[in-house]
């Protein structure tokens, strides 16, 4: 089946469209938002992610993907629609599913007339068992046709990292799909074998419910590792000489744990984590099931900010009338995403604290204005940013910020100190300034310690 459609044209649509368009599918995108709808036949990304745009013009230019607002149209000219429209939180953190339903509607309409048979994937997070009572009932009722018979229905979770999203696209780690009945299954598969071809990711094919809780247990697992490693770095900064980094290195290497996902820093953000793990807690909360180690991860991850803000104030007595420059704005490097930013809420942070506030960022400054607004001073560069500010903080590790060093520090700043919230510095180089981060016990800073930093984790087995 070399023709698809795709509902909702954000991080997850956008990317699954341009990269399936460039493994030779003609893709059909459904967009609502006509500025982000225009954008995208422009060749122009409303989102930044690497290598995104480059293939986006391509894509649009040969003609293998086209974007339209017409669910009738995309329908009828493919043999599979993928949803992939948001899902947000409401204020009691409880998923909104009305962006899944309208598009459920929507397509089950524009399937009434048409013949054949039509297979629909969900790839939006949502709480288990809502394909099967939310989607698969307004399909049936929309369209008139039985699921199972002329409509296939499966749930296919993604596991895209924001600032890796098109590699994650194209290489994932695994595929799971959750299929409603066999023929649903195997028509996905099949999809999916001729997308990677001879490098076809390992796949569990279960049924909906399963898959919908493995996105959500998935998600909650990472986040915990995240909070775990930031609990552990509030003992090492009580320690001389301890670092959380070596820690997480020394527990990294047993095989049952890996080290991915277990950087201390200001906590986890953006549009998935705080969204899901709360979404999980709170489906969970209505099944009468208390996820103590769920909560305890949300609880510290909430506590790590005014964790930081401690630090800083400790760093150079007082935040009170002084100028801080924050270098990070967007939630992680490789994006200019601020939803759920870490570093945006430090900002707010120092503000109510009465500090004045200079921001940097390659790539999320704009974004982040529409926050902040006129709050904060935008530097337009990084010498800009820190220069007569009291204490510069490290709040997202963008490559470019590796380039800082102590000197720059004291010849820019008007008291030369950093926090790195992000552990991107050596702080062996910041001997000759005030100098703190997160997880490190600095008294008993010795050579050795710097010795046992500059070697790989091998070389420490070896030994």
């Amino acid at each position: 089946m070399k023709e698809i459609s795709i509902v909702g044209l954000g991080y997850v649509g956008l990317t699954f469209a341009v990269s399936a368009a460039s493994r030779g599918f003609r893709v059909i995108g459904v967009e609502v938002d006509e500025h982000k709808r225009r954008s995208i036949s422009e060749g122009v990304s409303p989102i930044y992610e690497e290598g995104l745009e480059p293939m986006l013009r391509e894509a649009i230019s040969k003609g293998m993907l086209r974007v339209t607002e017409s669910y009738g149209e995309a329908v009828e000219g493919s043999g599979i629609t993928f949803i992939c429209v948001g899902t947000p939180s409401r204020e009691d953190g409880s998923v909104d599913l009305s962006q899944v339903i309208e598009s459920s509607s929507r397509i089950g309409e524009a399937l009434r007339n048409k013949d054949g048979y039509h297979l629909v994937v969900v790839r939006s997070t949502i709480p288990p068992g809502t394909t099967i009572e939310v989607v698969k009932k307004i399909l049936e009722e929309r369209s008139g046709k039985r699921v199972g018979e002329e409509l296939g229905l499966c749930f296919n979770p993604e596991f895209l990292r924001e600032g890796r999203a098109m590699k994650d696209t194209l290489n994932p780690d695994r595929l799971i799909i959750g299929a409603y009945d066999e023929k649903s299954g195997k028509t996905l598969l099949e999809f999916y074998r001729r997308f990677y071809r001879d490098r076809m990711p390992k796949t569990l094919l279960t049924n909906p419910v399963n898959a919908e809780l493995i996105k959500y247990a998935n998600n909650a697992f990472l986040a915990m590792k995240i909070s775990y490693a930031n609990m552990v770095s509030r003992i090492c900064e009580k320690l001389p000489g301890a670092d959380v980094e070596v820690v997480m290195d020394g527990i990294g290497m047993d095989k049952r744990i890996e080290r991915t996902f277990l950087g201390a820093g200001l906590g986890w953000g953006g549009s998935c984590f705080p969204k899901d793990t709360i979404g999980f807690l709170k489906f969970a909360e209505n099944l009468g099931v208390d996820l103590k180690l769920v909560k305890a991860s949300i609880e510290i991850n909430e506590e790590q900010l005014e964790h930081a803000i401690e630090l800083a104030d400790a760093l150079i007595g007082g935040l009170r009338g002084k100028i801080i420059s924050v270098l990070g704005l967007a939630f992680k490097p490789g994006t200019d995403d601020v939803r759920g930013s870490r570093a945006i809420k430090l900002v707010k942070k120092l503000l109510e604290r009465g500090a004045s506030v200079k921001v940097h960022d390659p790539r999320a400054m704009g974004k982040a204005r529409k926050i902040l607004g006129d709050d904060v001073e935008y530097a337009g560069s990084v010498e800009e940013c820190i220069r007569g500010s009291d204490l510069c903080i490290l709040a997202t590790e963008w490559p470019e910020y590796r380039k800082i060093r102590a000197g720059d520090l004291s010849k820019l700043m008007r008291n030369p100190a950093i926090l790195d919230c992000r552990r991107l510095y050596d702080p062996e180089e910041f001997r000759d300034v005030r100098f703190a981060a997160i997880g490190l016990g600095l008294d008993l800073w010795t050579s050795e310690m710097k010795r046992h930093r500059e070697r790989k984790s091998t070389d420490l087995v070896e030994m």
